[in-house]
């Protein structure tokens, strides 16, 4: 027909939910932005081999995260902070387990009842956490991917670090090569465009035959 144009393709609109506020309680399967803070000393030990479960700890063993930077600059107590680093996370927190009050009965067991993750809300009546802030712990340690160094005092130090992070392949190992957006939560589900037989992504901007 005179006057038709033919196309294929798109442009996704993206909906702009907000970032998870730090008194919203984390879902469920999600994938969420955490830090964790260190010595400066460990941190290429945690890059090269991964973290190390605490063996014990408020919410019993596991590796302790927040999604307030703040929390996390705190840590390791009674440490300068120039020998401190916080690693920036993607954190799988699977099945979590809010805890919210001193002498919870799930404190220290909530691992052993079925639960991936347990969650310290901020202002919570847990009487041990004097900043009010929020604080999560993760058992499995496989469950987190170090993307980055969010804070070190040291810029040279910094710059080593993450360039040992981009060597070792986790900043951005779950990432979709396509959409490059996280996909560590669920795998994205990947077509053959009908047109022009390109992969494409349903998470993508856009897709422009050629």
């Amino acid at each position: 027909m005179s006057g038709t144009v033919f196309f294929s393709g798109w442009r996704a609109v993206k909906d702009r939910i907000k970032t998870l506020s730090e008194d919203q309680q984390p879902t469920t399967g999600r994938v969420y932005t955490m830090f964790h803070g260190t010595q400066l000393k460990n941190a290429e030990t945690i890059i090269r081999n991964g973290f190390v479960p605490s063996k014990d700890g408020l919410l019993g063993p596991g590796i302790y995260v927040s999604r307030n930077i703040d929390k996390a600059k705190c840590y390791p107590p009674n440490t300068d902070k120039k020998d401190k680093a916080v690693f920036k996370l993607k954190v799988r927190v699977g099945k979590v387990k809010k805890i919210d009050c001193d002498h919870h009965p799930m404190q220290k067991s909530w691992h052993q009842q079925g639960y991936d993750s347990a969650w310290i809300p901020p202002h919570s009546k847990i009487s041990s956490i004097k900043s009010g802030r929020e604080e999560d712990c993760v058992w499995d340690p496989a469950r987190i991917t170090l993307i980055d160094v969010a804070c070190c005092v040291d810029d040279t130090k910094r710059k080593k670090l993450r360039r040992l992070i981009s060597s070792q392949g986790t900043g951005n190992a779950s990432d979709c090569d396509l959409c490059h957006q996280d996909e560590s939560g669920e795998p994205h589900d990947i077509q053959t465009c009908w047109d022009c037989g390109d992969r494409i992504c349903p998470f993508q901007d856009k897709h422009v035959c050629r």
